[in-house]
Order: structure tokens, then C-alpha cells, then sequence
């Protein structure tokens, strides 16, 4: 196969006061000029990056951007810097901070018979927002869907977040990841957390699968690893990626106990333990007893109706009649009461973070 390269054009005025600039103090490699006896063009590479500077070039000047492990080592601390040919250089940071933002609290209803549109996001998936406001950015909530199963064209890839988690709602997925050995089926009722930045690749889906994911922060970067291939070994599934361990949560044989919330039971998919606290899932569901008026503690504190219908009552809310589908967050404080459940209700509960305290009455 022949050679094939890319470079970016930028103009230059005088090329003499760019050359020095470009090797100096960029550290980039001049690969070509010409003509010899008044130079007019020159190409230089590095970073990853091949430029060709053209006296002659009717452009404009250009960004660019160099991403480095210490931005203030690169260039005398410099992070904004002007060629003498008016292209503006950035000197940023390879791996961008995760920006936790602060939670800003709102209570939340969301009704799937409202029609909330749906989105084609990644991979062709259909992506419904399940908390609008976001919390001033804090969380997303997606319900998830692929109508047509079959082969999901993703690659492998990986998302820098504080905490994110899959929710197997209806039907099955087939899912790989780094260090957890071969790929295997995500069923409904079953989760996943996936703990940051560890590698994972969507295989295989069934028609009308539906997952519900929840990210931390609400905007984080995914990054595609065009050289790791999945599943890898030997398996490690022990890992440790940022404080937390990968969990695959199956309901069949999950423990039930009491719930925070009198009247129900939980299963805990032990995430709050593989978490170190971060976060914390509960599937609920009805138990003997009546519910009563609770306060809770939690930051974050999102809930997902699965099945059956229930009736959320907030003080000094219009109470909401809730059905398979809906969705709602309750903040910090608020005092609230889930009545008038039905015998078959069954509810997912996101907390963050994982373990807080909920007050009776």
C-alpha cells in the first residue's frame, strides 16, 4: 500500500521567525523547506502532529492545541503562546481533571407519558433524558434503548467519571471488559458498575433491549482505545480502577433485607462496598407494613420505576401517581412518602452517596 500523510496548512509571513519558534520552543522536528536560496515553506512534525507553513498560503492562522503530563514544564510555564506567524498554541494538561460540580438540588418528576423525545446518541443508541436539569451537572440519567438487536457497532473504549452504572432494564446485552475475562450477558434485573476509565465494549444486543445508566459527573469525556483489545488476560477482577472495583450484580440469589424506607424490601448489589461509598443501588420492592413520611441525608438520590405504580407524596407537593417508566429525584431534606404501592412495584434506587442517613416521620 502506498504512503499516505496529513498535515495542517498555516500561513506565515516571514518563515525565518517561524522556524525558531517551531523548533525552540515547541520541540518540533522541521522535515522539509524549500525553496533553498528564499524559503518559503517548511514542514515539521511532533506531538503527533505534522504542519507544512506556507508564505504563500491564503489562510487563516490557526489554534493549536499541545496536551502534555505537566503543561508547566513544556514551555517555561507558559500555557498561551502566539508563533510569530499569529497561530495561538495551548498548552494543556493530557489527562483533563474530573470536575465534580457541585450538586444544585431540585425535586424532579419525570413521566414517560409525557413523551420526553428521544435521542440517537452513541452507537446508534436511543437515549432519553431522565433528569432535565441534571442537578447543575452533577448526574445524568439516560434511559437507554436499542430497538433492532443484533452486533452494536462500538469499539473499545473507556469514560473518565467519578461513578457510572448500567442497569440491565428490559431484555439482554452482551458486554466485555478490561481485566474481567470473557465477555458475557447482562441480563434484566442484573447490573454492572463500570469504574473509571476501565476499558469495555458493547458486543451483542437482544431486540428491544433498554438499560438505564447513570453517569457522574453528567459531562465526561469517552475515549476510544484504538490499541487494547477485549476481553485481555490474564483476569485480574480484583482491580483496582480509581478506589473502585468492577461489579457485575446478578438478581438471581441476591439477598433481600428490610429497606431504608419502612413498608419495603432491597437487595444491595454490594456496590457501595466496591465503591468505597461513592455511590450505593438498591432494586426495592413491596413489603409487609406501611410506608411512612421519610427525610433522607443523601446528595443525590434518584429512583427509577420499573414496575407496577406508586404514589410519591412531597410536603407541599402536588402528590404524582408513578408507572413503569417515570422517574424521579428527591433532594436532601424533603419530606416525602411512597403510597398506594402496588403489590408488584419494584423500584431502582441510585444513591450518592452510597450509605446516608433517612429519617422517619
Amino acid at each position: 500500500m502506498s504512503e499516505i500523510r496529513a498535515e495542517a496548512v498555516l500561513p506565515t509571513q516571514e518563515l525565518r521567525d517561524d522556524i525558531p519558534f517551531y523548533t525552540k520552543v515547541l520541540g518540533m522536528r522541521m522535515d522539509m523547506i524549500y525553496p533553498a536560496d528564499d524559503p518559503s515553506v517548511a514542514v515539521f512534525s511532533g506531538h503527533g502532529l505534522r504542519i507544512r507553513i506556507d508564505r504563500h498560503a491564503d489562510v487563516p492562522a490557526g489554534r493549536l492545541r499541545i496536551l502534555c503530563d505537566d503543561p508547566m514544564a513544556f514551555a517555561d510555564g507558559k500555557t498561551t503562546l502566539q508563533a510569530p506567524n499569529g497561530t495561538q498554541i495551548d498548552i494543556v494538561a493530557i489527562q483533563e481533571p474530573l470536575v465534580m460540580p457541585e450538586t444544585v438540588h431540585s425535586f424532579v418528576v419525570r413521566r414517560l407519558a409525557d413523551q420526553a423525545p428521544w435521542i440517537i446518541g452513541r452507537a446508534g443508541m436511543h437515549y432519553r433524558d431522565l433528569i432535565p436539569d441534571r442537578l447543575g451537572g452533577s448526574i445524568i440519567a439516560s434511559h437507554i434503548r436499542i430497538p433492532d438487536g443484533g452486533p452494536v457497532p462500538d469499539m473499545v473504549h473507556y469514560h473518565t467519571v467519578g461513578f457510572q452504572l448500567i442497569f440491565c432494564y428490559k431484555g439482554w446485552v452482551d458486554l466485555v471488559y478490561e481485566d474481567q475475562g470473557a465477555p458475557f450477558r447482562l441480563h434484566a434485573g442484573n447490573c454492572v458498575i463500570q469504574p473509571p476509565e476501565i476499558r469495555h465494549r458493547v458486543l451483542f444486543a437482544s431486540d428491544n433491549i433498554e438499560v438505564i445508566e447513570i453517569g457522574v459527573p453528567a459531562e465526561h469525556v469517552t475515549t476510544i482505545d484504538h490499541d487494547m483489545e477485549l476481553p485481555n488476560g490474564p483476569p485480574n477482577p480484583d482491580r483496582d480502577f480509581s478506589g473502585q472495583k468492577f461489579v457485575h450484580h446478578k438478581a438471581e440469589g441476591a439477598e433481600w433485607a428490610p429497606f431504608r424506607v419502612p413498608g419495603f424490601q432491597s437487595r444491595d448489589t454490594t456496590i457501595a462496598a466496591h465503591t468505597a461509598n461513592v455511590a450505593g443501588v438498591h432494586v426495592v420492592r413491596r413489603d409487609v407494613g406501611e410506608s411512612t413520611w421519610t427525610r433522607h441525608a443523601s446528595d443525590i438520590l434518584f429512583t427509577f420505576v420499573m414496575e407496577g405504580r406508586m404514589v410519591l407524596e412531597g410536603e407541599g407537593r402536588t402528590p404524582h401517581a408513578l408507572e413503569p417508566g417515570d422517574a424521579f429525584v428527591i433532594p436532601p431534606g424533603m419530606r416525602v412518602r411512597y403510597s398506594e404501592p402496588s403489590e408488584d412495584i419494584e423500584l431502582l434506587e441510585v444513591s450518592l452517596p452510597g450509605v446516608f442517613e433517612t429519617t422517619l416521620g
